[in-house]
């Protein structure tokens, strides 16, 4: 069948309240004898829509369709796939990059005599500032205010550059800092489930598919939305209109069955599936997740299992994507409209979830009883190390033993001791958990029912919370249940990622110094999803997550040293001892809460005017102009010069081979034998028109920051690199760059070689 006749056969139209559509039917497959769509997971579906709707002979052929049409558990194909993502969605700090990139192309085009308008992303953008404010004041009513001002301080210059690109780009939207955390943002208002776009066949309708340069992003697969973190570099790939390659992928099935018990958070569920699906190793692969227990889960208990398996801090990645399929259509504040759309479209096209739903063939598939599950905690290094809350103290000695000495310090005029254990920093903190009412609720429930019983805060304990959306604080506002959280010092400190990406600010001088001079193992529990030593603070060596539930049970107990499940959290006011269940909520609490103060029209009322923001960001300056003015003086945002000079030959090339005499940075500049670091010697052989070429060992371009892992030999005039091994996407990104990836023949080494 050729290319136009299998696209004329699939096209077909569904009448719905919006008006016809049309729509590429995967059952065309099926009528044809080239698929049995029962036995493919859903993940794999989408990827299936996804070919056979972007079938045009050049980018995607017909034997890509085929491809994926026959994927199966036992034979993994090494045939890499071209996905058309619907959409690409960035944060800040990963983000800013890529717009400088675009905007020094139109500077580029521009000098060329070309039309610089014409550089524009394909596909839509959209940037959410999220990961610029710090908790530099915390626990007094004016801390969100004063850390907005002095975010916009230290991020004056990245917000004005942020303005421009937001009026000079098409296809590309802001959103202003202070609304909320990039993932959640895409729960509550960018993701659409499924998603029109007008093409040559009419108003089509398909799934909304997304990519992000944050690991987090797969917490939209809890939405049914099939989408996954990529460096930055794949990402400007797909906004310029190119397709992510990918191999098809293994599937890992997780099957739920039961219903969580009373005492038992969504939290304690994305703890325990974490700990499990990292021992059964999912590197590059897709989790899907099917069975009944699926129908007990309300979306936002989905949503924070979708972004429990985030890719570690590398080498490797964890698992691609996490879909958890479509049983109806949950996404807050979409109009009824957009729901009739979404439940016929998924029907009919065979993505529909029932509890009637066959099991999917996968490679490997776990099953897990929710009703099994314990409360639990996980640290203090690492997501994975799950700890059964009645195990914290044990497990705390055992990591930490009697390191340190005690210490004592003066808060507020009263003298106090600081011991290992005691914990320093309590946050309510990222999008994993800040995103799920139940558990929001349920902090603010524990909260008033501690300060009813006279309870407070340790005074060594920095507290914050930083809600994943302004729609939070609008329920809890709206719940009564602010006022008990502030008088526990979990005031708002700003609407973005804080403590979990390492922005928790300063502790007390008093509290940093008594770590200090007692060489202590200090504590900080936070509703977080990554707790790697020296990741939350420098001066924090155990780091723990949790529920915002515990958080707050932790703040008050003053230290990971006890056992909360027999132990005394506090005394009351007449001095008797008060424990965790006397202050914890039940289910129906929690629930009847939710439901009488959390409704549709909030995410309405606040997102209706998303791109406005703050009056600082409205009373920044911008630049005129759809040519960026770049500021020679600046130490941030420069013109990147990749697209000067992409030709040049490599004929005479010297290698650039580190030397160790303090560390990796040194080479010789072998022209006048002179040892110099690699930064040197590359300035002067592209002053001397000399290229250059890298020579490495195993897993060249393992870490963090692989896009400037490509970007750095680029700009120092390398050609090409050989390595023993490479890190998959950092040789996707040399490729990108203009640099040749080689690889040493099996056995052979520079070492070997001479």
């Amino acid at each position: 069948m050729s290319t136009q006749n299998l696209q004329q056969k699939a096209h077909s139209t569904l009448d719905t309240a919006q008006g016809s559509v049309g729509y590429s039917r995967l059952t065309a497959l099926e009528e044809e004898g080239l698929v049995n769509l029962s036995r493919l997971p859903f993940s794999i579906r989408v990827l299936l829509e996804n070919a056979l709707r972007n079938l045009d002979g050049y980018l995607v052929t017909e034997e890509d369709v085929m491809a994926v049409a026959s994927w199966e558990p036992k034979s993994q194909s090494s045939r890499e796939f071209p996905f058309m993502p619907s959409r690409v969605l960035m944060q800040d700090f990963t983000g800013v990059p890529a717009v400088v990139d675009l905007a020094a192309m139109r500077s580029a085009i521009a000098r060329s005599g070309g039309d610089h308008n014409k550089v524009n992303p394909i596909v839509p953008v959209d940037l959410v500032i999220d990961h610029s404010v710090q908790v530099d004041f915390f626990g007094v009513p004016t801390a969100f205010q004063l850390n907005v001002e002095r975010e916009f301080e230290r991020n004056t210059e990245r917000y004005t550059f942020l303005r421009w690109a937001q009026k000079a780009f098409d296809n590309f939207s802001v959103v202003p800092p202070g609304t909320g955390i990039v993932h959640q943002v895409n729960l509550e208002y960018l993701a659409k489930v499924v998603t029109t776009r007008e093409s040559d066949a009419g108003l089509m309708v398909f799934p909304d598919t997304v990519v992000g340069t944050d690991s987090h992003t797969t917490m939209i697969n809890g939405l049914s939305v099939l989408g996954w973190g990529v460096g930055r570099i794949e990402a400007e790939a797909v906004l310029l209109g190119q397709p992510y390659y990918m191999q098809l992928p293994e599937v890992i099935g997780v099957k739920l069955t039961g219903a969580l018990r009373e005492g038992v958070t969504a939290t304690d569920l994305v703890l325990t599936v974490t700990q499990i699906l990292r021992e059964k190793g999912v590197v590059e692969k897709f989790v899907e997740f099917y069975g009944s227990g699926l129908s007990n889960l309300p979306l936002p208990d989905r949503a924070t299992i979708a972004t429990c398996l985030l890719s570690t801090e590398r080498p490797a990645v964890s698992s691609q994507s996490m879909l958890l399929p479509w049983s109806t259509c949950e996404a807050p504040g979409v109009d009824a409209d957009q729901v009739e759309l979404v439940e016929r479209y998924a029907k009919a096209q065979g993505i529909f979830r029932t509890d009637d739903t066959p099991d999917p063939s996968v490679h490997r598939f776990m099953e897990l009883d929710m009703g099994e599950v314990i409360p639990s905690l996980a640290g203090p290094k690492r997501p994975q190390d799950r700890v059964v809350l009645s195990d914290m103290r044990d497990a705390f000695h055992s990591n930490f033993g009697e390191q340190g000495r005690s210490a004592t310090l003066t808060l507020d005029g009263q003298e106090e001791s600081l011991e290992n254990g005691k914990v320093v920093i309590a946050a309510i903190t990222s999008c994993t958990n800040t995103s799920n009412p139940s558990v929001m609720v349920g902090s603010g429930l524990l909260a008033k029912k501690a300060v009813e019983r006279g309870l407070t805060r340790k005074p060594w304990v920095k507290t914050s919370m930083a809600p994943g959306s302004q729609v939070v604080t609008d329920y809890m506002d709206s719940a009564g249940l602010t006022p008990y959280l502030e008088d526990l010092g979990f005031h708002n400190v700003g609407y973005g990622c804080t403590t979990c990406i390492g922005n928790s600010g300063p502790l007390p001088e008093p509290v940093s110094d008594a770590i200090r001079e007692g060489d202590l193992a200090v504590a900080a529990v936070l509703s977080g999803n990554r707790n790697f030593e020296g990741r939350v603070h420098a001066d924090v060596k155990a780091n723990y997550l949790a529920s915002p539930m515990l958080v707050v049970a932790y703040a008050l107990a003053g230290t990971v040293d006890i056992d909360l499940t027999t132990d005394p959290i506090g005394q009351d006011s007449q001095g008797n001892p008060v424990y965790l269940q006397d202050i914890w909520p039940s289910q129906a609490e929690i629930r009847e809460t939710v439901s009488s103060s959390l409704n549709p029209e909030m995410f309405k009322e606040r997102y209706g005017n998303v791109s406005v923001g703050p009056d600082e960001w409205n009373s920044l300056p911008v630049p005129e102009g759809a040519l960026y003015l770049w500021d020679e003086d600046s130490t941030y945002i420069q013109e990147v010069p990749f697209f000067k000079d992409f030709g040049g030959e490599i004929d005479g090339a010297h290698g650039h081979h580190g030397r160790s005499r303090s560390g990796g940075d040194w080479t010789v500049y072998y022209p006048e034998n002179e040892e110099t670091s690699i930064y040197e010697a590359g300035e002067k052989y592209q002053a001397a028109d000399i290229p250059t070429i890298v020579i490495a060992g195993r897993e060249y371009g393992a870490g963090s920051s692989r896009d400037w892992a490509a970007k750095g030999p680029i700009l120092l005039g390398v050609k090409a690199a050989i390595a023993e091994s490479y890190e998959r996407i950092h040789r996707s990104n040399l490729i990108g760059m203009g640099v040749l990836p080689l690889q040493f023949k099996s056995g052979e080494s520079a070492a070997s070689l001479g």
